[in-house]
């Protein structure tokens, strides 16, 4: 089943009388479990293509279908709504709320969802035992490392229960130990929980663990390798 489906995407932006193309016709469909890095150097159009996956922007023209959506039928609402059920998003400064504990942060989308207290608390632990927090539950951003911060975020990311993984350089901000402890996290929660995974990056240490790896130059795909499992 494909949970990403993009046909023919184009996205030009526009400062006054100035454009910059910065998709060019791509066309790209992910699978249901695949853990897929979207890779190029910076400018090649890897962030404008998850931000539309993302329901974030929207295509010039073309069409994004996200778990079998056309979001680009969507108004702004709808794809609010499209974001809070079926994506999370795991963003390079953690954006973490500072003044939450780890429990709160992850337990955020829960509330914004409606979910009783009982399904909050089971959800929220069972993710912090996942990324090894359980004993940080209590403390706030401030109080933990930037490879913690993450990890609270990926628990974030799935609180909900979506269908698709979204990660804009996960291991920018942080150290080569921790960076690897995110991405092996990463890759045991897309085997266990079978959730769709799609980080872009430029990170050696990230395109590694990769099963897939998407290339983009100058806003077109020029190399699609690996089967996403």
């Amino acid at each position: 089943m494909e949970v990403v489906k993009i046909e023919n995407a184009i996205r030009i932006y526009k400062v006054g009388a100035v454009e910059t193309q910065a998709l060019r016709g791509v066309s790209l469909s992910i699978g249901n479990g695949e853990f897929t890095a979207l890779v190029g150097p910076s400018g090649s159009g890897k962030t404008t293509l998850l931000q539309l996956i993302g329901c974030l922007d929207q295509p010039t023209s073309g069409s994004v279908w996200i778990d079998g959506k056309d979001v680009t039928r969507l108004n702004r609402n709808q794809r609010a709504d499209m974001r809070r059920g079926h994506i999370g998003f795991i963003f390079q400064f953690f954006a973490l709320i500072p003044t939450l504990t780890a429990y709160e942060n992850v337990e955020m989308p829960l509330l914004l969802n409606g979910h009783s207290p009982r399904e909050r608390r089971d959800r929220v632990m069972e993710l912090l035992k996942a990324v090894d927090l359980v004993d940080r539950a209590k403390n706030r951003p401030d109080q933990l490392s930037g490879g913690q911060q993450q990890r609270v975020a990926i628990a974030r990311a799935l609180a909900p229960k979506p269908a698709l993984i979204l990660a804009d350089e996960p291991t920018a901000n942080l150290d080569t130990e921790n960076g690897k402890q995110v991405m092996q996290i990463m890759e045991k929660l897309n085997k266990d929980t079978g959730v769709t995974f799609v980080f872009a990056t430029h990170d050696p240490r990230v395109i590694q663990y990769a099963h897939r790896v998407v290339t983009l130059r100058d806003g077109r795909i020029i190399e699609n390798n690996g089967d996403g499992k």
